[in-house]
């Protein structure tokens, strides 16, 4: 992939996506990552500068990452208007701003993708959804979708609506399989283990289980199935997790809480 990139901010998903293009697609002379205050720690190469306007005149970028905290975008984003041009595509990861919100910002010809991606990108296994405005054309979906799976897999949706419940889904996910693990160590200690122990067994099993996922091609009700042996004692422990008032109500209303408030948040 030969392209250059405008990375606006460099905090924990900026570093890691930037990280993961160095190791696959890009050459560090390709990106230039603007960090007010110059605080980015830079692979040898990588040009840094800390304002839009300090950007050398010369530089072109085929896409410009956003990927600064969504409360200070509309102070930051006007001043990368002047890179709108045909062929650039803007690329946003900040959550909740809207791509109506980045029209009234860069104007309306301006090709902008609104994505979601989540904390696991950290370690190259992310998800990041995407949405394209009117705009962005098949080059553009394809840079993007390039970029993005240097952190994960890319998924696209049309439909901006869905973006609400992607974000309470696996934007807010990871969070719900961290509590998941704190309860499981939780309920081992009411069970009569030692504490540092049952962390372990938690800690252990999730991951362990997450990677057989990954790995394995059955659907995960398939996977459940094989760890179940009637009468058993995940049989028993499935009864109450699957009861009608079990783990699926209860994550139906927590995804619900979490879409209505991210569109409290895009207003």
């Amino acid at each position: 992939m030969s392209l250059s990139i405008l990375l606006v901010g460099c905090g924990k998903m900026g570093g890691a996506m930037l990280s993961g293009w160095l190791e696959t697609t890009l050459r560090p002379q390709d990106v230039v990552i603007v960090e007010p205050g110059g605080g980015a720690t830079a692979p040898a190469g990588v040009r840094v500068v800390e304002s839009a306007e300090a950007v050398p005149a010369d530089f072109r970028p085929d896409a410009v990452v956003l990927a600064v905290k969504p409360q200070v975008m509309a102070d930051v984003l006007p001043a990368y208007r002047r890179f709108v041009a045909p062929g650039t595509v803007f690329l946003s990861v900040a959550a909740g701003r809207t791509l109506a919100f980045f029209a009234q910002a860069l104007g309306e010809t301006a090709a902008v993708v609104r994505a979601m991606p989540n904390t696991p990108a950290a370690v190259g296994r992310g998800i990041t959804v995407c949405c394209p405005n009117a705009p962005v054309d098949t080059a553009m979906r394809d840079r993007c979708t390039a970029l993005l799976q240097a952190v994960g897999t890319v998924a696209w949706v049309e439909d901006e609506a869905h973006m609400d419940a992607v974000t309470a889904v696996s934007g807010s996910g990871p969070a719900y399989v961290f509590l998941l693990a704190e309860a499981m160590t939780r309920a081992g200690i009411a069970a009569g283990l030692p504490a540092d122990l049952a962390a372990q067994l938690a800690r252990a099993t999730i991951c362990g289980a997450g990677e057989l996922m990954h790995r394995s091609p059955e659907e995960p009700a398939t996977l459940r199935q094989n760890v179940t042996s009637p009468g058993g004692t995940t049989a028993a422990a499935l009864a109450v997790l699957m009861a009608d008032d079990g783990l699926d109500a209860l994550m139906i209303r927590a995804v619900a809480a979490a879409a209505h408030r991210s569109r409290e948040l895009a207003g």
